[in-house]
């Protein structure tokens, strides 16, 4: 079933409200909480219009005098017009604030460059004590806003827009722990966010019908970062592919890179939006697949780099480092 994470964040955080008389719902005109929502939230919702830096300010504050904010604001504008506050006050200070940022990636695609959050993940995952999550569809995002409860410092959390598909059934998501959704000692395929852990999942069933066998990570916690389970799958491997809805600078693929080259050096393709302003307007899914973030790729990329390794004579990855 399809359903928005948005959405599911929303509808997980209203009831929590009347149970925990410590949070607050700061909202900056997004339009995701209706005036019924709104009413039903009480003296526990406020709306602070189109003003992300004063909105941050405002739940460093309440954070501060022992309250639990959770702010809502688009990606776009959180990473950006409100760095400064979200740095300073917020992740310098360890408050705990909750930054519910919707629209991530190519969500707001019909709305232009200006609007996408290409580079929240890198610009959020360097700052101390910040945990940095991306939810891969709706039951996650529930579990996340849960957990957060009883999360120190602040946490970021990347949510879309319209609704998406469900994984398939696994286990509950638990932040800070990567979940391994497929095992193959080939290559391993790790991802975030919607369409990449289901491309992923789908570029590992493709592979299968080529005798290539593919863990498939979804790592949607970037900050802390889970090294254990990342490099376990990465040992035995040839290849590790990284596939999310962001610039290839600095998101996962950055993280996975820089983990492995000290712990594990393995050979790592970073697959996403190549480095460059989005050159025209759409949906999401639109351009989703206009640069080609697909299950399709990640074959392709896959199956180019073991025929290379092989024609090479570098099959084994232990002697290509060696």
């Amino acid at each position: 079933m399809s359903r928005a994470t948005r959405e599911a964040y929303r509808d997980s955080l209203l009831p929590l409200l009347k149970r925990h008389p410590e949070l607050m719902c700061l909202d900056s005109d997004t339009g995701l909480f209706s005036a019924e929502h709104a009413a039903a939230a009480d003296d526990q919702y406020l709306n602070l219009g189109i003003a992300e830096h004063n909105l941050m300010g405002v739940a460093a504050g309440m954070a501060a005098s022992g309250r639990m904010p959770f702010v809502n604001t688009m990606a776009a504008f959180a990473t950006s017009r409100a760095l400064e506050v979200i740095k300073i006050d917020i992740a310098y200070n360890r408050l705990p604030v909750r930054i519910m940022a919707t629209h991530g990636g190519l969500a707001a695609g019909h709305l232009g460059p200006t609007h996408q959050a290409l580079e929240d993940l890198a610009v959020l995952r360097v700052l101390p004590a910040m945990t940095v999550v991306v939810p891969a569809d709706a039951t996650a995002t529930e579990a996340f806003v849960e957990q957060s409860l009883n999360l120190p410092g602040p946490l970021y959390v990347r949510l879309g827009r319209k609704p998406t598909p469900a994984l398939p059934p696994a286990p509950p998501p638990v932040i800070g722990q990567a979940q391994t959704l497929r095992r193959g000692g080939d290559v391993v395929l790790a991802s975030c966010g919607p369409y990449p852990v289901l491309a992923c999942l789908a570029a590992a069933d493709a592979l299968a019908e080529h005798g290539i066998e593919a863990t498939v990570l979804n790592m949607h916690t970037l900050r802390p970062f889970d090294t254990e389970t990342l490099v376990a799958a990465a040992r035995p491997a040839t290849l590790v592919v990284t596939l999310e809805e962001h610039w290839r600078s600095g998101g996962l693929g950055g993280a996975v890179a820089e983990t492995l080259a000290e712990t594990a050096p393995t050979r790592v393709l970073r697959l996403g939006v190549p480095d460059q302003f989005v050159d025209e307007v759409g949906s999401q899914e639109h351009l989703v697949a206009h640069y080609d973030l697909t299950a399709e790729r990640v074959v392709r990329a896959v199956r180019t780099a073991l025929d290379t390794a092989a024609r090479s004579g570098r099959t084994d990855r232990k002697e290509h480092i060696s």
